[in-house]
């Protein structure tokens, strides 16, 4: 026999024919093609329900914004005394109307802390039509006198506004050498250092109990020493630019004492400890202990 059986083919068993990868290949791209119609089925189920879900929400809230309910009706304000409620409204103009929800209320809050009143403000929503401006008012300090006009001036050195009778309730003390002119005939401006002097003495003033309200007058155009005047007092008195409240207690100890001695006394300085000078109307008087 030839080894070869019928058909041709050999007799030999067990001898396997080399395999060839390639018959493979084409599993691949049947499965992917079976993962992907997986996925775009999972998408059609889900993703598209939730996008078209999505949409709704969003033309929804924006109809929901720009509704004529939520637009702006009502503007409070809260926390004035001095600056009148119509003044803050008008400073926020145009704010009602607009859409609550799409309102810069930055911007407008701006708008109200450019009046020299305002130190701070804070703006709020409240649902659904109404905003609310919560400002905190500057606290005046003194009354800062330049030429005949007076100015209110507070603790930071800002010229809050002219005087005038709206202000005549203001117990305050009027305070030359404060503040000086602008070259454009602007709002005055504040010597920082002599605002610094003017700060420190009504402070230390206002730990004295009735010291404070009896004060008239302040002079600090010697920026290292302040002369004050008190009610009932003809008197300056020369403080210098610290121990405000000592050496005033030590003067009105002694007042009566000079008063007695000396005739129409025109000024006491008191700047320095150990002596006291003072200087009459009629005649120059000398120094006492």
């Amino acid at each position: 026999m030839n080894g070869r059986g019928r058909r041709g083919l050999p007799r030999t068993p067990g001898i396997a024919a080399p395999a060839d990868r390639r018959f493979r290949r084409a599993h691949w791209p049947l499965d992917r093609r079976r993962r992907l119609a997986r996925l775009a089925r999972r998408l059609l189920r889900w993703g598209l329900p939730a996008l078209v879900v999505a949409g709704l929400l969003a033309w929804g809230g924006s109809a929901l914004a720009g509704a004529d309910a939520l637009r702006v009706k009502a503007v409070l304000v809260r926390g004035h005394e001095r600056l009148p409620a119509d003044q803050v409204q008008a400073l926020v103009e145009g704010l009602r109307g607009e859409s609550i929800f799409h309102l810069d209320l930055d911007a407008y809050g701006r708008r109200v802390l450019a009046s020299p009143w305002v130190a701070d403000v804070a703006l709020f929503r409240v649902l659904p039509a109404t905003v609310e401006i919560h400002v905190v008012e500057r606290t005046p300090m003194a009354l800062a006198r330049l030429d005949q006009r007076l100015y209110v001036v507070d603790d930071a050195g800002v010229v809050i506004d002219e005087y005038g009778t709206a202000h005549r309730d203001l117990d305050l003390p009027i305070v030359d050498g404060l503040i000086a002119p602008t070259p454009r005939g602007d709002r005055p401006l504040v010597d920082p250092e002599r605002l610094e002097l003017t700060a420190a003495l009504i402070a230390a003033f206002e730990q004295e109990p009735g010291m404070v309200q009896r004060l008239s007058h302040v002079d600090v155009s010697n920026a290292r020493d302040a002369r004050v005047l008190f009610d009932g007092d003809p008197a300056w008195l020369h403080l210098g630019r610290d121990a405000f409240a000592a050496r005033t207690r030590r003067y009105f100890e002694l007042r009566d004492t000079l008063q007695d001695r000396f005739d129409g006394i025109d000024y006491v300085d008191l700047r320095f400890d150990e002596r006291i000078y003072l200087h009459g109307r009629a005649a120059a008087a000398g120094g006492t202990d």
